[in-house]
């Protein structure tokens, strides 16, 4: 029979050893331990890291089955209508979409750059190449205004707003249907990346990444280089069929 003494010291034992196991649940389950980037449901850094590359592969694959079908559509007309589509890009301005295609390599560099510059603990750098990706992608976004602004007073626009008469060929509104589908997804994409961009770098100037984590920006890095490897395609597709 245990003496008073004696159960309260069980009783003080007892409290401290459910303490205890409180404390290892609450550290298994990742709240307030670990570094502070680290989500409750990864284990570790890496694993959130490999997490979110995975997801942003995937996401990247669905991108390029979007843009395969617009490919693909090019493919079916141009094969059917080959003597209109070369009549019909030499109205494109080649000079104007051969530097837009330097801009987006250039801008690419610059992103490149921006991801070694966090994994360096050198964020002020960062900053400054994002900054310039952003600013390339702006003159992108208004050298295509140009573009689309000339097309626009030319009468080039698709279907029943095609009123242009110096062209010859079946259709050509087809191949101005393909181009304005095309650019124009592909603009919307890059007012997406340029967004995409700016949150990271609202993050970078809270030194919320460095050489330890630095996962968004790497996934920013890779949605960019994706935009601009597909304006890669359409140049040569629809302004040097020739």
């Amino acid at each position: 029979m245990n003496s008073p003494d004696t159960a309260e010291t069980v009783s003080v034992k007892t409290g401290d050893n459910d303490s205890h196991d409180h404390s290892a649940e609450g550290h298994g389950n990742g709240h307030g331990h670990g570094p502070a980037h680290l989500q409750h449901h990864f284990t570790d850094s890496e694993q959130q890291a490999d997490s979110a590359k995975l997801g942003m592969w995937v996401f990247l694959v669905t991108e390029i089955l979007l843009f395969g079908g617009l490919f693909c559509f090019y493919a079916i007309y141009r094969a059917w209508n080959p003597e209109m589509f070369y009549n019909a890009h030499k109205v494109l301005n080649v000079q104007l979409g051969a530097f837009n295609t330097v801009v987006l390599i250039t801008s690419s560099l610059t992103m490149a750059l921006a991801i070694r510059s966090v994994q360096m603990n050198k964020n002020t750098q960062a900053l400054i190449n994002m900054g310039i990706t952003i600013a390339l992608a702006g003159v992108f976004l208004v050298v295509k205004y140009f573009e689309y602004e000339h097309k626009f007073h030319e009468g080039q626009l698709p279907g029943r707003w095609y009123s242009y008469e110096g062209l010859q060929g079946t259709n050509p509104h087809i191949f101005f249907s393909i181009y304005f589908a095309a650019t124009g997804l592909h603009a919307i994409h890059i007012i997406l990346g340029m967004s995409f961009i700016a949150w990271v770098m609202v993050r970078t100037a809270k030194q919320e990444f460095s050489s330890i984590y630095y996962t968004p920006v790497e996934m920013a890095g890779l949605y960019w280089h994706l935009v601009d490897l597909i304006w890669i395609y359409l140049f040569p597709l629809l302004y040097l069929i020739g």
